[in-house]
């Protein structure tokens, strides 16, 4: 089954659970005349919003790519994750709010042995339904349905509570159902906080995973004739489209086929394994005249002592020309990058007069 499938399928299990617990949970809170229990119910209400949600957001993720959106419209299901993540949010304002009126007014609560058992019964489901969720969203790769489980294992949480509050006031009289209500909606809050971070990052554009990165530099560098990979850059257009481009480091002497052939495999390859589209470009490295190779060794020393600078790439040296280019990478914790490349710029035309010598800043954009 296919991931779309997958998502649409889960969400309409919850849907149908959901509906079935606002019955049970609207009777007994009403028969039971507890808040915490109607307030539980209405809150179902909300769970079959967010599979709704889901599900109309997997749809319009999964368009194709049109004119006025090249890169598809997988990022909507961002959108999604985040909406969700504001309903539970809201959901536990709500929530702390009910709870905090319970303190200030606290009402003895109707429990029979049969609300009870509803109760149980409606909290091993959602506890069962918010792992089925989860394990499905971690699968396919879904923030929406990981943010859904999240909402539907707090209100197993809640669910719980309020038998614990009714266990305590049958036994002792003691009411402590706004209590613990207040306690369950700071996690609630705390988690639909957290749970609104990732989709917000990624549509910021978060900084790409560390192995991930670090896997495909890993896999480039083994190709026979590339000496490095360096500026490898993805951009997440939703879980399931990556665009990236990288420079690769290669001999000068090289031939137009030979590149090319080294460029193919390195794409198809690359696209195969980490499902990245990836764009590759060229810097080409003097390896053969001992001269150069002099030149290049000055260059990287002096960028070596340079506080600030994590890697130097992309040098090149034109003794015809009399020309240099390289590109350094410039840590984001040096606030004035223009006045690293002026310090680094002065020492390398000290080091070499008569050359002319062209640094571009690059950022560390990935590990």
């Amino acid at each position: 089954m296919d991931r779309q499938k997958r998502i649409v399928r889960t969400s309409i299990v919850g849907i149908a659970t959901n509906v079935a617990l606002v019955v049970f949970k609207a009777i007994v809170g009403l028969l039971a005349n507890s808040i915490a229990v109607v307030l539980d119910a209405v809150n179902n209400l909300s769970d079959v919003l967010s599979a709704l949600i889901t599900i109309v957001g997997m749809k319009l993720a999964s368009r194709p790519a049109d004119k006025e959106h090249p890169f598809g419209h997988g990022r909507i299901e961002y959108f999604t994750a985040l909406a969700i993540a504001i309903m539970v949010l809201m959901a536990g304002m709500g929530s702390l709010y009910q709870s905090v009126l319970k303190i200030i007014n606290p009402q003895p609560t109707l429990f029979t042995t049969l609300s009870l058992v509803i109760l149980a019964v409606a909290t091993v489901v959602k506890m069962v339904l918010s792992r089925y969720v989860r394990r499905t969203g971690q699968a396919v790769n879904s923030d929406a349905l990981i943010a859904t489980a999240e909402d539907a294992r707090f209100d197993a949480l809640v669910s719980f509570s309020t038998l614990v509050a009714a266990a305590v006031m049958m036994h002792t009289g003691i009411l402590i159902d706004g209590w613990l209500g207040a306690a369950i909606s700071l996690i609630i809050i705390k988690s639909g906080i957290e749970l609104s971070t990732r989709p917000l990052n990624m549509l910021l554009g978060k900084r790409n995973d560390w192995q991930l990165t670090h896997d495909i530099r890993t896999d480039i560098e083994n190709t026979d004739g590339v000496i490095a990979a360096c500026d490898l850059a993805l951009h997440n257009y939703g879980p399931e489209f990556v665009l990236g481009q990288v420079h690769i480091e290669i001999d000068d002497r090289l031939t137009a086929a030979d590149i090319h052939r080294m460029t193919q495999d390195i794409q198809q390859r690359i696209r195969q394994k980490y499902g990245v589209l990836l764009t590759v470009g060229i810097y080409a490295v003097n390896t053969h005249d001992a001269e150069m190779v002099s030149i290049r060794q000055t260059i990287r020393s002096i960028t070596a002592r340079q506080p600030g600078i994590l890697q130097t790439h992309g040098l090149y040296v034109d003794r015809e020309h009399q020309q240099v280019s390289f590109d350094i990478i410039v840590d984001f914790a040096v606030k004035n990058a223009n006045s690293v490349r002026d310090e680094v710029l002065r020492q390398v035309e000290q080091a070499l007069p008569g050359y002319h010598v062209s640094i571009n800043i690059d950022r560390d954009v990935s590990d």
